[in-house]
Order: C-alpha cells, then sequence, then structure tokens
C-alpha cells in the first residue's frame, strides 16, 4: 500500500483514521477528500483536495480522476452519503482502488432505523419497538425517540414528549420513525463489532458516558448477552469488516438501538486500548489474515481536546 484516500476528511471519524494510518503504516502517502475548506485536514494528511457531494452527478468520475491521477491504492469511505452510494453500486473499488468499508448489506441495513429495528428481530435480537412517524397515534407510548430515518450521527434524534410534538419535528423530517425509549440512561454501550474474511468475529463493548453527543469516557466490559446479540447481528449481516452497534442494557435485556455502518467516533480511542479495526480491515484489503484482540475488561479510555492554529494572520 503505497497511497492511501480518505473520504470526509473534515470530519472526526476520518481525521481518526487517518492518524491511525500515519502510525500503522508511517511510509504510506495519506490524502483526503472532502466537499468544503473549513477545516483541519492539512495537519492529518500529505494532501487533501475539494470534492463534489456523493449526490452530484459527476461524483463518480472525478473520484475515478484523482484515483488515478495520484495513483491510489486505497480508498476508505468514512460518510454515509459515500457509503450508500458505493453499497448501492455494488462497488468493491474504484478505479482499482480498493475500497476499505463494511459489506453492502450491512451498510445498506444500517443506514435505515427502520429497517434495522426489523432485522434486529429477524436475527433473534430483541430491538425497541420502532414505527414510522405515519403511524404515531394516540396509542403511541410516549416520551419516545424521535430519529430521520435515514440520519448521519445523532442529528435530529430527540427524546420527544407528545405526538404534537412528533408532528411538528416531522415538518423537517417527514420520513422519520419513532422509537421506544431505553432506560436506564446510564446502561448505554457502544460495541465495535468486526468479522474477519474467514469469519472470525470480535465484539469490543464499551460502556460510555456522552459528552456533547460523543463519547467521552469509556470502560471495557464483558456482557455475555450483549457479545450474543453482536455476534448474531454479524453473522446475519454476514459481515465483512468493521460496523458499530449502540445499545442499552434494560431491566429485560441488551436492546440494539442503533447500527452504524462504519468505522465510528471512537476509533481512535479503541485503537490506542488495542481494538485494531483500522489496521485489521486495511490488513485484510492487501490479503493478509489478522489475528484479533479484545481489550481487557476495565481498560478506561478518554476522548481529549485538542486544538492548532494553521493562519496567524
Amino acid at each position: 500500500m503505497k497511497t492511501i484516500l480518505i473520504t470526509a476528511i473534515a470530519g472526526d471519524i476520518a481525521q481518526a483514521v487517518a492518524l491511525i494510518v500515519r502510525e500503522a503504516l508511517p511510509g504510506c502517502r495519506i490524502l483526503g477528500i472532502d466537499i468544503h475548506d473549513r477545516h483541519g485536514a492539512p495537519l492529518c494528511v500529505d494532501q487533501w483536495f475539494q470534492a463534489p457531494q456523493a449526490s452530484a452527478p459527476g461524483y463518480r468520475t472525478w473520484v475515478e480522476n484523482l484515483v488515478r491521477s495520484e495513483a491510489i491504492d486505497t480508498c476508505v469511505p468514512t460518510s454515509e452519503a459515500e457509503l450508500g452510494y458505493f453499497a448501492a453500486a455494488g462497488m468493491t473499488d474504484i478505479a482499482g482502488a480498493r475500497l476499505v468499508m463494511a459489506n453492502a448489506k450491512s451498510i445498506e441495513v444500517g443506514a435505515d432505523k427502520l429497517a434495522t429495528a426489523q432485522f434486529l428481530e429477524s436475527v433473534g435480537c430483541p430491538a425497541p419497538w420502532t414505527i414510522p412517524l405515519s403511524e404515531g397515534g394516540p396509542a403511541t407510548p410516549f416520551p419516545c425517540i424521535f430519529k430521520p430515518r435515514r440520519s448521519a450521527g445523532s442529528k435530529g434524534v430527540t427524546v420527544c414528549g407528545s405526538l404534537e410534538e412528533a408532528r411538528f419535528l416531522g415538518r423537517r423530517w417527514p420520513e422519520a420513525v419513532l422509537q421506544e425509549l431505553l432506560l436506564p440512561e446510564d446502561e448505554e454501550v457502544t460495541c465495535a463489532i468486526y468479522r474477519t474474511a474467514d469469519d472470525r468475529i470480535a465484539v469490543l463493548q464499551l460502556l460510555r458516558k456522552l459528552v456533547g453527543g460523543f463519547t467521552g469516557w469509556a470502560r471495557v466490559i464483558d456482557d455475555s448477552e450483549v457479545r450474543d446479540q453482536c455476534e448474531r447481528l454479524a453473522e446475519g449481516l454476514t459481515l465483512r469488516g468493521s460496523i458499530n452497534a449502540q445499545l442499552r442494557r434494560t431491566p429485560k435485556g441488551p436492546r440494539i438501538f442503533e447500527v452504524n455502518p462504519r468505522f465510528s467516533s471512537t476509533v481512535l480511542m479503541r485503537h490506542k486500548m488495542g481494538f485494531t479495526d483500522v489496521v485489521w480491515s486495511l490488513a485484510e484489503a492487501m490479503g493478509h489474515r489478522v489475528s484479533l484482540t479484545v481489550p481487557p475488561v476495565g481498560m478506561i479510555a478518554v476522548r481529549t481536546q485538542g486544538a492548532a492554529v494553521v493562519n496567524a494572520r
């Protein structure tokens, strides 16, 4: 691997992936692309380029031309829009550059919040009740969660107290879903799930505390019910690569409420803990067999802050 391209490089996930690649593959040339220029990508990559949106008619041709002109070997898509584009097109490479991402089925299911809940039930993972907003009525239990059916991260996700409030929010997100509010809040677990090309599975369970919508503190746990559900999910999706499942441990047992079919915002934290799913993904893309490791129970990681001045004028 000589040159790697990371998309959506303005985002925290892409920049974390770039830092991991820099550490793990110091001889690799790292490039980035994004749709705007207000970010700190120059601090993370060797060079970056402003790209069209994935929904633009010329997106694929633009990326193909970049791959050829820069002799890119590997491409890591990190935004939902790009992952959805490549998965829908059935692509595993672009102009010869390997696409490092989860398999298409995982992306298609995880990108649709209603489909996620239905799929979880189909593989024996009890999911929170989830209905389209259009089916909400007087019998719908409130408070509940309102979330766009297709969204990026936590955008548009909120606790909704009444049907009137849900319908008001639905003016902006008409294709939303209502979902059971899972409690208690302090039993939220984020799980990184990796399944290799030869069907081995590793699950990292992190009991977490959210700070500003991101995991600010995380401790490794090993709950057998959580592990069983994550493995069922991975096998049902015929997973290849890395995904992230979010759940809460309720009095009735673990309930997965979200599946993110990509590297998640804890990717750098877990890499430093020893769950190196970015490295595994890149190694498997090159045809190597990887050894899976899971950090010991009790290990704690925290998110830290950083800043840099790039233009002092």
